[in-house]
C-alpha cells in the first residue's frame, strides 16, 4: 500500500525499559527474535510509511540506532532525537530536582525539527496490529485538511487478566469526532463488569468504549500547539518534580479551542 506523499512514523522510546528493568523492547520474543516494535515498523512500511522517527534517551541513542539504521536500510529512512530534560524547555524553566522528562506531549515537541510530513506516534513497547496503520495512512490520504486523528480500540480488546490498566477513554459524536479524552487510570475486570476506580467511587465502563492507545495521526500543525500548550504546563507545573505533558492533554485543549 503506497501513500500519495511521505508519511513518517514517530516511536515513542525515550521510557523505554523504566519498569522492565532493562531494554524489553529490544529483547526478541517473536519466531526469529523479533521484537515489539520490529512488528510495529513492518507493518508501517508495509502502510506506505517511508521514516522513522525513534524519541530515546542519550544512554539508549548507539543501542537504538546500531539495531535499525542497518535493518531498515532501504525501506525506511531512520532519525534519532534525543528527549532530555532541558530539550524544548527554557532555562528559567528547567528544573535540577527532575529525574525523567516531562511525559508524551514533550516527546512529541522534541520531534519538531525532525518531521516536516503527516506522521503517526505510537509507543515502543505496545501492539498495535496491521489494520491501524492501513487505517491512519488511508485517513491522510483521504483528508488533506489540518485535521488529526486518533485510532481508537474498542475497551474489551484492550484489558488485561492480569491486573488494572490505564486508558484514555474518548467520547466521540455520531460521525466518530472525538470530543474528549477522559483518562482513566485504573481499568479492572470485577464480576464480569469492567471498572475504574476512581477517588469518588467507582465508573462502570461500557466495552464497546473507544480508548486511546497512544496511536496518533498528526499534521505537522501539532507542532505549533504543542509549543503553546506546553509553554502553560511549564508556567504552572516547572517546579515539580513529577508532573508530566500528555498527549491527550494537548488534544483535549485543541478540541476544546
Amino acid at each position: 500500500m503506497n501513500s500519495t506523499g511521505p508519511m513518517t512514523l514517530l516511536v515513542l522510546a525515550a521510557g523505554m525499559g523504566s519498569r522492565a528493568g532493562g531494554l524489553k523492547q529490544v529483547e526478541g520474543f517473536g519466531p526469529h527474535g523479533e521484537t515489539i516494535m520490529d512488528y510495529s515498523l513492518f507493518d508501517a512500511v508495509r502502510a506506505g510509511f517511508s521514516k522513522v522517527v525513534f524519541i530515546v534517551r542519550q544512554e539508549i541513542l548507539e543501542m537504538v540506532r546500531d539495531r535499525y539504521d542497518s535493518r531498515l536500510a532501504g525501506r525506511m529512512n531512520v532519525d534519532c532525537v534525543v528527549q532530555s530534560l532541558q530539550s524544548c524547555v527554557p532555562p528559567p524553566y528547567q528544573n535540577a530536582d527532575r529525574v525523567k522528562p516531562w511525559g508524551t506531549g514533550h516527546a512529541l515537541l522534541c520531534a519538531q525539527d525532525a518531521i516536516q510530513e503527516p506522521f503517526a506516534v505510537i509507543n515502543a513497547d505496545d501492539f498495535y496490529g496491521r489494520e491501524a496503520f492501513d487505517a491512519l495512512a488511508e485517513f491522510f490520504r483521504q483528508d488533506s485538511a489540518d485535521t488529526h486523528a486518533m485510532v481508537g480500540y474498542r475497551l474489551q480488546d484492550v484489558l488485561s487478566q492480569h491486573g488494572s490498566v490505564s486508558r484514555g477513554c474518548g467520547n466521540t459524536d455520531s460521525q466518530g469526532h472525538l470530543r474528549s479524552l477522559v483518562e482513566r487510570v485504573t481499568i479492572v475486570i470485577e464480576n464480569g463488569a469492567i471498572v475504574a476506580k476512581e477517588t469518588d467511587g467507582d465508573v462502570l465502563l461500557s466495552p464497546e468504549t473507544i480508548v486511546s492507545m497512544n496511536f496518533w495521526g498528526f499534521r505537522p500543525s501539532i507542532f505549533r500547539h504543542a509549543a503553546a500548550s506546553f509553554g502553560e504546563f511549564l508556567a504552572q507545573h516547572h517546579q515539580s518534580a513529577k508532573a508530566e505533558f500528555y498527549i491527550p492533554k494537548l488534544v483535549n485543549e485543541m478540541i476544546a479551542g
